[in-house]
């Protein structure tokens, strides 16, 4: 019975040094996601007001600008939403505002690179991904799930638009 005791007290303090270890972690996990999220917030504010629209000499500087916008927000969307920062609840929601912030501010970015000199048929291919983007994004903002019919409605119909932009700017 002694030895039964003895592991049950070890037992419990294993568990109570685990707990110890997890709180730890979990204490500095949440505010480090929340300071990460806000740095990416601040960041991309500025960029968007500071970069603003370029107005390129030709049509094809134009299309060359408006093709690059366009993967640049890819990148951005691809590597926002699929950024692991672990279990923790907040750092959960900062991954998932940082997404939502990739798609809503590439919506408004993709429109501003566009030019009096972007190709018709690709400046409105753009206009339409973009104001799309912004849907989604701002759905997003209001948890609104990938399941919701209308969502999975506005995701396919952003994903069609970024194949059809992509073929354009070959």
């Amino acid at each position: 019975m002694a030895a039964w005791t003895k592991r049950a007290q070890a037992n419990s303090q294993t568990e109570s040094e685990a707990s110890t270890t997890r709180q730890v972690v979990s204490n500095w996990a949440a505010p480090a996601a929340l300071l990460v999220a806000l740095i990416a917030v601040a960041l991309a504010g500025w960029a968007l007001v500071s970069a603003g629209p370029s107005t390129p000499a030709s049509a094809g500087e134009s299309k060359t600008s408006v093709c690059d916008a366009v993967e640049t927000v890819g990148k951005a969307v691809q590597i926002q939403t699929n950024a692991d920062l672990g279990p923790d609840p907040v750092a959960q929601r900062a991954v998932a505002g940082n997404a939502r912030l990739a798609i809503f501010g590439g919506g408004d970015y993709l429109l501003r690179m566009l030019g009096p000199n972007t190709p018709k048929e690709l400046g409105d291919a753009v206009r339409s991904f973009a104001t799309n983007l912004q849907d989604i994004g701002m759905n997003a903002l209001a948890d609104v799930p990938n399941t919701d019919p209308a969502q999975a409605a506005r995701l396919r119909d952003g994903e069609a638009s970024r194949i059809r932009i992509a073929q354009l700017c070959k």
